[in-house]
């Protein structure tokens, strides 16, 4: 049986790095003992509101806003002004019915409406390797398409947070590759967009787009190793450490805090322990936490990319160890 904190109780301590923290206990009164303004990064997948009952306690989905509201009103509080909130949230089917709910679009109208976050961008994190679900409508009657995307709502503050797309840059196609080894005329192309001289300037990679292809596929990492010694069960939803990175990366310095209050296993902690940012962690059930210690030590050469035989890039392929330049702290409102 998995064990809870007891109702109300604070948070308790449950394991310290040099840089981070993990806490065992209800998230929300943690972060109500957060001061204002204090957080560059809240980056978070809570349960989803789902229609069939997991085993990590999820909130059905017509429950799920009044669930998330004293959530949301604590982050936009801890947040920095030109810090960011990014939202990981899968979505639902209707009881019963081959439709699609619409909790997570109320919940992000919700959120800048209500709260008073601003949408900085939607994102679409596409799972290659999601089984067919689901079944009753996709391989049964066979009358949909496996559901294979979840919603990554970024979020901000103000309108112009910090951030810089240059952290995440993918590699040059080949074409693009011999375009900038050959050079490239500049001309106007059949849809009328004009393609100037600056198109064939080497920036170092490609601009990625708000559409993120990571397959998740864990299995011989150090967490799945050392919950196998320990006989512990690993969290059955997890988000790939690259979600997290991608993110973390684009939006944060060296030194920066980030806190993720719906931690799971603690993979938002393992990045931010490799990539030399502060963190708080923040889970309720103890069994969790348990096997997240398998995280840490952090072991930076840990996990191979994988091979993919689909064309969307799958971030990380360009990242490295070298020292980012900082981000601006007007977040691009103003040309620098």
């Amino acid at each position: 049986m998995r064990t809870k904190s007891p109702p109300m109780s604070l948070p308790q301590l449950f394991y310290e790095t040099t840089v981070g923290k993990i806490y065992w206990g209800d998230s929300l009164e943690l972060l109500k003992d957060i001061p204002n303004n204090s957080v560059n990064l809240v980056m978070t997948s809570p349960p989803f509101g789902l229609v069939r009952k997991k085993e990590y306690g999820n909130v059905e989905a017509d429950s799920y806003l009044q669930w998330f509201r004293d959530f949301a009103k604590e982050i936009h509080r801890i947040l920095r002004e030109n810090g960011s909130f990014v939202l990981d949230i899968g979505g639902s089917w209707n009881p019963g019915l081959p439709t699609r709910s619409l909790y997570h679009f109320k919940l992000v109208i919700m959120l800048c409406e209500e709260i008073g976050f601003h949408l900085a961008q939607d994102y679409y994190w596409w799972n290659p390797s999601k089984l067919p679900t689901p079944a009753e409508w996709v391989t049964v009657r066979r009358i949909r398409v496996k559901d294979a995307i979840n919603t990554v709502w970024w979020l901000s503050k103000t309108p112009f947070p910090k951030a810089s797309n240059k952290r995440v840059l993918h590699p040059y196609s080949g074409s693009m590759t011999e375009l900038l080894k050959n050079g490239y005329r500049a001309k106007k192309r059949p849809s009328g967009h004009d393609i100037s001289s600056k198109f064939s300037a080497n920036n170092g990679g490609s601009i990625p787009p708000n559409l993120i292809a990571i397959p998740n596929t864990e299995s011989n990492s150090s967490y799945i190793r050392y919950c196998t010694a320990e006989g512990i069960k690993p969290h059955p939803a997890r988000f790939p450490r690259e979600l997290p990175e991608y993110f973390i990366r684009m939006l944060t310095d060296s030194g920066d805090l980030v806190i993720d209050p719906f931690a799971g296993s603690c993979v938002t902690g393992e990045v931010c322990e490799k990539l030399n940012r502060e963190w708080i962690c923040c889970e309720l059930v103890l069994d969790y936490l348990k096997g997240a210690l398998g995280r840490f030590p952090v072991r930076p050469s840990e996990g191979k990319d994988e091979e993919v035989s689909y064309r969307v890039m799958k971030p990380g392929y360009h990242w490295n160890q070298r020292i980012e330049d900082k981000l601006s702290e007007s977040g691009g409102a103003t040309r620098e």
